[in-house]
């Protein structure tokens, strides 16, 4: 039997790319709720694992020559999972390169422009006192598009994103791309990034692993608190 896998969570986007991908891995974890709204990222305890005070996190009791590791960083934990079980990382050294590519695409691009735009269209018009900025909300607004186009136009040609084979460049991008409501964006005239969103979404493993604490997801345009924890306002 695996000796669990602890997974130091909250139910977001970067949060889901790992739960999803220990249950398409299928590996055993425990896990270990960080609210981030309480400000518990910021814990001494958690901050030995992840020093940038962002979740997820993950120790490994069986890493690297069968001693224990930590690891931070949603890309960095997809890599070290896929290597690790030898699953979803591509089935050829040119796949991993596109793969690779794709994931740090995702880490470098649609992840932190979603998060911005997440946060102007929705957080900070509801701060006190409101931050209703339509130079930003345009801005980001706009990047997402263009990337989702470029997505589209990628899913053109290919079934999944790094080619005909599912990887964890789809479990990185999936949990930012079927937000694309929240986002203000429209799939009308994305029919490839659409069917994709569709295909990955039906995975009994990503539905398992979206699901996870779903019921701890809240809704920060109505908890100042959290808000000040989360963008750092002074209060």
């Amino acid at each position: 039997m695996t000796t669990p896998i602890d997974l130091f969570y909250w139910p977001t986007p970067n949060g889901w790319k790992i739960s999803i991908a220990l249950e398409e891995m299928g590996l055993p974890y425990a896990l270990h709720l960080i609210n981030i709204g309480a400000g518990e990222q910021f814990h001494p305890d958690f901050l030995k694992i992840a020093p940038n005070n962002r979740m997820p996190a993950i120790i490994d009791p069986d890493g690297p020559d069968g001693a224990p590791i930590s690891i931070f960083e949603s890309g960095a934990i997809l890599q070290y999972l896929a290597r690790k079980t030898g699953q979803f990382g591509g089935p050829t050294e040119r796949d991993r390169i596109a793969v690779d590519q794709w994931l740090m695409w995702q880490m470098g691009g649609l992840g932190p422009m979603a998060g911005q735009a997440h946060h102007f269209l929705k957080y900070a018009p509801a701060m006190e006192p409101p931050n209703d900025l339509p130079y930003a909300k345009d801005r980001y607004r706009n990047e997402v598009g263009r990337l989702h186009r470029v997505l589209d136009t990628q899913l053109a040609e290919n079934e999944y994103v790094a080619g005909d084979f599912y990887s964890i460049a789809d479990m990185a991008i999936w949990p930012w791309a079927c937000l694309w409501e929240g986002q203000e964006q429209s799939l009308d005239d994305k029919p490839h990034l659409k069917r994709w969103l569709d295909l990955v979404g039906a995975r009994p493993a990503v539905q398992k692993g979206k699901a996870v604490a779903a019921e701890k997801r809240a809704n920060l345009q109505d908890n100042k608190n959290a808000q000040k924890v989360l963008f750092g306002q002074k209060g």
